[in-house]
C-alpha cells in the first residue's frame, strides 16, 4: 500500500528522489505507483490473456523452447538478487528461462539462519551443480535506504534490516565520509554486496564442492576448469539496465 511505501519516506533526500522520476518522465512517484494496470482487475484475467500471447511468441520465435523445457532443470548460474520488480534475473543477462536458478530476497542477503537460502544453495551447488553464483545488488535499493533510516520498520522488516545494518558497522568510517545520502546508499548497495558473497563462501556446502572440483581440475573424465562454484558481486543501476 501506500502508506507503507511513505514508511521508507521519512527520510527527506529520499523522499524528493521519490517524488520526480527524471526529465524524461511526466509523472511523479505517486502517479507512477497508482498507474493502472491488470492488478486493478479482481481476478487478473488480462494477465492469463497475456500469458497466452506470450505462449504463441515463443512458439514462434522458437518451435522447441518448451520442448526444451520439458527435458528438465539444468541451470549453470544461481542468482541470489532483490526482490525488486525491476531486477529480473535472467532477462537482465540475455539468458533464456532455464538457465538461471534464482533465491531473491530484500536486499539480496545471505544469512546462515535463513533456512529458505540456505537450502537453495545447498540444492543448487549439491543437485543443479552450478558453476557460477551470482549476488546481485542494485542502485536505489530501499531495503539498503531503509536500514539508513533511524526508523522503526516493525518486526519481522526491523530484524532483517539489521544485517544490512551489520555492513554498515563494519564499513562505518569510509560511508561516513559520504556526506551525501545517496552517494551513501549507492556505496552501501556495493559493499552489501560484497559482504553477502563472503557469506556465500562461508557456507560449508560452497567450501566443500570447490575443494572437490579443484581436485579434479584436468582429470580428463570431468569438465571441470576451475573451482566451482565461482562467486561473484553484481550490481545493476536500473536508470540504464547495466550491470557491473
Amino acid at each position: 500500500s501506500l502508506r507503507y511505501i511513505n514508511t521508507f519516506n521519512s527520510n527527506n533526500q529520499y523522499t524528493k528522489s521519490l517524488n520526480k522520476l527524471g526529465p524524461n518522465t511526466g509523472r511523479t512517484f505517486e502517479e507512477y505507483f497508482n498507474r493502472p494496470g491488470p492488478w486493478d482487475e479482481k481476478n487478473l484475467d488480462s494477465l492469463l490473456i497475456g500469458n497466452r500471447k506470450w505462449i504463441k511468441k515463443m512458439q514462434l520465435d522458437d518451435p522447441d523452447f518448451f520442448y526444451e523445457l520439458k527435458r528438465g532443470h539444468a541451470p549453470k548460474i544461481l542468482w541470489i538478487g532483490c526482490s525488486d520488480a525491476r531486477v529480473p534475473a535472467n532477462e537482465l543477462l540475455g539468458e533464456p528461462p532455464g538457465s538461471v536458478f534464482v533465491h531473491r530476497n530484500i536486499a539480496n542477503l545471505v544469512v546462515n539462519t535463513d533456512f529458505n537460502c540456505m537450502s537453495v544453495i545447498q540444492y543448487a551447488v549439491d543437485v543443479l551443480k552450478v558453476k557460477h553464483i551470482i549476488v546481485c545488488g542494485h542502485y536505489d535499493c530501499g531495503g539498503v535506504k531503509a536500514s539508513l533510516e533511524l526508523v522503526d520498520h516493525r518486526s519481522p522488516l526491523e530484524n532483517w534490516l539489521r544485517n544490512i545494518r551489520d555492513t554498515t558497522r563494519l564499513h562505518k568510517e569510509e560511508l561516513a565520509e559520504l556526506s551525501d545520502f545517496n552517494a551513501r546508499c549507492r556505496r552501501l548497495v556495493e559493499l552489501n554486496v560484497i559482504e553477502q558473497c563472503l557469506n556465500v563462501f562461508k557456507t560449508a556446502v560452497v567450501q566443500r564442492r570447490r575443494v572437490e572440483t579443484h581436485n579434479l581440475i584436468g582429470s580428463p573424465k570431468h569438465n571441470i576448469t576451475f573451482a566451482e562454484p565461482r562467486v561473484h558481486a553484481f550490481v545493476y543501476e536500473p536508470g540504464t539496465g547495466e550491470i557491473n
